[in-house]
């Protein structure tokens, strides 16, 4: 059985894409309630109990309390999962010695089971679960910063590109719900598209790029407001925050 201990947000998606009963904990938030009320479970009393009863561990509380709630319970022969951003593998070996770990980045996605997980090199024991909330990808650890900051992120930069298109049609006349459903279909589309086409975004953009034309003048827009800078600055943003310590 599975066992969360801190049912955040992260791990809240992830027992929600998995579908099956869970045992949960929190600190008092009401989250394991919540997640339990939703697909089945149980909130038990202590995270000892909980990783007494489970098999595997998937660990959503605050990486700052790594050291603490490993020394609260025996997870000698478990599989400890962690979803906490920060923490590395080494870290999680210290904690739990005596266990099978791994490192994992998600995205929120894996509630659809159309997320994608980045999965540190040492922690393939977790791919078959995580495989059955999305796409997987095994990274060395040295670039699992970078996983966080290329997949972790992305569902709000793309929920603000959404925004920020819907506000642009809406001043010109366009209904925001209307344009927010035009946009969100469009871009489910335009993913399945570009996939089918070996990830190639050139290919699926010059398909809509007469020269001259609309698209190629949105485009060049877009080009000169920054839109490749901006990500850069987000990216780097992102990767100075991942480098440092995590005080909660």
């Amino acid at each position: 059985m599975l066992g969360i201990i801190g049912a955040g947000n992260m791990a809240g998606a992830l027992a929600r894409g998995w579908g099956e009963p869970v045992l949960a904990t929190d600190r008092g938030s009401g989250r394991a309630a919540r997640l339990v009320a939703d697909i089945g479970g149980e909130v038990v009393a202590s995270n000892a109990e909980l990783v007494r009863r489970a098999d595997t561990i998937i660990l959503g509380h605050h990486p700052h309390q790594l050291e603490e709630i490993a020394g609260e319970v025996d997870a000698s022969g478990k599989q400890v999962f962690s979803v906490l951003a920060p923490t590395t593998m080494a870290q999680l070996k210290q904690a739990y010695p005596n266990s099978t770990v791994a490192r994992i980045m998600p995205n929120t996605p894996v509630q659809l089971r159309m997320g994608v997980s980045c999965i540190a090199e040492g922690g393939e024991a977790a791919v078959p679960l995580f495989e059955r909330v999305g796409k997987v990808f095994v990274l060395p650890e040295s670039q699992m910063n970078l996983g966080t900051a290329t997949i972790g992120v992305t569902p709000a930069y793309i929920a603000l590109l959404i925004e920020a298109m819907v506000d642009a049609a809406a001043v010109n006349g366009l209904a925001p719900k209307l344009g927010q459903a035009m946009f969100v279909q469009t871009l489910i589309g335009t993913a399945h598209l570009i996939a089918e086409k070996g990830y190639d975004t050139l290919a699926a953009r010059r398909e809509v790029a007469t020269p001259g034309e609309s698209t190629v003048r949105g485009v060049a827009a877009l080009e000169r407001c920054g839109i490749r800078p901006m990500f850069q600055e987000a990216m780097a943003d992102v990767l100075t925050r991942l480098s440092q310590p995590y005080h909660g």
